[in-house]
């Protein structure tokens, strides 16, 4: 799921301020502490080949963020996808996998132990690779 900034539902419009929100954006209940990162993927990164062996060979964290700038394409264990690009807000459940359409930078938060996991798998992928 993905929202533009101009999308989200205004709930305070002043002159000096305004403030969207969108309810039920995520559900992080069943979640301890939330990392944040900041990525930065260069056009035609695919991250696809690195999720190798885990399960369904995708991401199993679920991510909540914000592209800065750049197109990222998500596609999901159903083989769906959607495209995220500068100011649109996202949530990632788990079963995912990312390509940067164009260079990216983006901000995730997500479960730390979780997507921890995923982070020290990528490393170890990148170690082997030649």
């Amino acid at each position: 799921m993905h929202q533009s900034k101009d999308d989200l539902p205004v709930r305070i419009d002043t002159p000096d301020a305004v403030a969207r929100r969108q309810p039920d954006f995520g559900d992080a209940t069943d979640y301890g502490t939330l990392g944040a990162e900041h990525f930065t993927l260069t056009g035609g990164t695919d991250i696809t080949p690195l999720l190798e062996g885990l399960e369904d060979d995708m991401c199993q964290s679920p991510h909540w963020g914000y592209v800065l700038d750049g197109q990222l394409t998500v596609t999901y264990t159903d083989s769906s996808e959607e495209t995220d690009e500068g100011g649109d807000m996202f949530y990632w459940p788990p079963g995912h996998t990312v390509r940067a359409d164009e260079d990216s930078d983006f901000v995730l938060f997500s479960p730390q132990h979780e997507h921890g996991e995923v982070i020290d798998h990528i490393e170890q992928q990148l170690s082997e690779t030649p």
